[in-house]
C-alpha cells in the first residue's frame, strides 16, 4: 500500500522505520513544523522530520491541516492509508476519508482507557499494573474510533513514563505494521470501543507535575515516575525556589515525618508524606545541574524545621 506516515517525536521512529523496511511504500511523511529548543532557542526539525529527510522521503510540515492547499497536497499523494503515531495535531474531518483505508492511529493505551495526549503518564500516575497499545481508525471524536488491534504491556515497579513509552514504541511498531497488512489483505476487523471503561488523559502541564506532599508516599512515587521526563516532577525548596526531582524510593517504615518535612542523612534525604515517606534520589536546584539529594541537603544548610513544598517565589 501507498502510505502517508504522520508522526513527530522520537517515539514515532520505530514505527516509521518498520514501515519503510516493509513491503509497503511510504510516499511521504507528515510532521509538525520545526520548533525552537535549547538555550539558544534555535529551530530544529522534529525527530521524525530529521530521520525521514536522511532517508530521502518527502517531508510535509504544515502549520495546520485545515489549509485547503495542504489538503489538496495530501489528496494528490493518492495514498491507501495514513498511519499515525504521536503526530500532535487533530486530523480535520475533510481529510478523514482521503485514504481508502483511513488514518490508522497507534495509541499507547488499551482503549477506551486513557484517551488523549498523555496516556502513558496518566496510566502510571493512576497506578495501573497493565497498559498496552491500540491501533484504531481515526474518526471525529478524540480517540473514539473502532479498534483494529491491541497488545498488552506490564508496568514495572520502577518504570518512568519515558521507560514505558520507549517499550511501547518498540512493541507497537509490529502491531501497526500487522494492522496495515490486515487492511491490505481485507482481513482486518474493526471493533467499536465499548461505552464502559472510558478515561481521559489530557496533556500534562508543569503545574500538574508539582508534588503534593500530603498525598501518600505511593502516590508521590507514581506522580514522580509518571511525569518523568516530561513535564518533569518538582517541588519547592525551603527557600521557596523550585527543586526538580528525580525518581524517589517509598519508605513505608517511616511514619514520624510530617508532609514535606526533611530528614537529611549521609546517603539520602527522607521527606515526609501523608502516609509514610520517600527517599529522594537526584535533585536539581534552580539554575543548577542534577546532583545526589544528600549533596544538595548539605549545601543548602537546612534547619530542623526545613520542609519542601513551601510557596514558590
Amino acid at each position: 500500500m501507498r502510505l502517508l506516515f504522520a508522526g513527530t517525536p522520537e517515539v514515532a521512529l520505530p514505527s516509521l522505520r518498520a514501515l519503510v523496511e516493509s513491503s509497503h511504500e511510504v510516499v511521504a511523511v507528515l510532521t509538525r513544523p520545526d520548533a525552537r529548543r535549547g538555550r539558544g532557542r534555535t529551530l530544529h526539525p522534529s525527530p521524525v522530520a530529521a530521520w525521514a529527510a536522511e532517508q530521502g522521503l518527502q517531508v510535509l510540515t504544515p502549520r495546520t491541516l485545515r489549509d485547503p492547499e495542504v489538503q489538496d497536497q495530501i489528496r494528490a499523494l493518492k495514498v491507501d492509508a495514513a498511519p499515525v503515531v504521536a503526530y500532535g495535531a487533530l486530523i480535520p474531518p475533510a481529510l478523514l476519508d482521503v485514504p481508502a483505508h483511513g488514518w490508522v492511529n497507534l495509541h499507547f493505551s488499551l482503549l477506551p482507557a486513557w484517551r488523549g495526549a498523555a496516556p502513558v503518564q496518566h496510566a502510571l500516575i493512576a497506578g495501573d499494573d497493565v497498559t498496552g497499545a491500540t491501533t484504531f481508525r481515526i474518526e471525529e471524536g478524540l480517540d473514539t474510533g473502532p479498534v483494529l488491534g491491541t497488545l498488552t504491556e506490564s508496568v514495572r515497579p520502577g518504570d518512568t513514563a519515558g521507560d514505558l513509552l520507549a517499550r511501547l514504541a518498540e512493541s507497537g511498531a509490529p502491531l501497526l505494521l500487522a494492522t496495515l497488512d490486515a487492511l491490505e489483505a481485507g482481513t482486518a476487523v474493526a471493533v467499536p470501543q465499548p461505552p464502559d471503561g472510558v478515561s481521559q488523559a489530557p496533556r500534562l502541564e508543569v503545574a500538574d507535575a508539582r508534588v503534593d506532599w500530603a498525598a501518600p508516599a505511593a502516590a508521590v512515587d507514581r506522580l514522580v515516575r509518571g511525569t518523568t521526563p516530561a513535564p518533569g516532577p518538582w517541588t519547592t525548596a525551603p527557600d521557596g525556589s523550585r527543586l526538580k526531582l528525580g525518581p524517589v524510593r517509598v519508605r513505608t517504615d517511616i511514619t514520624d515525618l510530617a508532609p514535606g518535612a526533611l530528614r537529611p542523612g549521609k546517603q539520602d534525604v527522607l521527606v515526609g508524606t501523608g502516609q509514610g515517606a520517600v527517599a529522594l534520589g537526584r535533585v536539581a536546584p534552580a539554575g543548577r545541574s542534577w546532583m545526589p539529594a544528600a549533596d544538595w541537603a548539605r549545601g543548602a544548610r537546612l534547619n530542623e524545621d526545613a520542609r519542601l513544598g513551601v510557596d514558590a517565589r
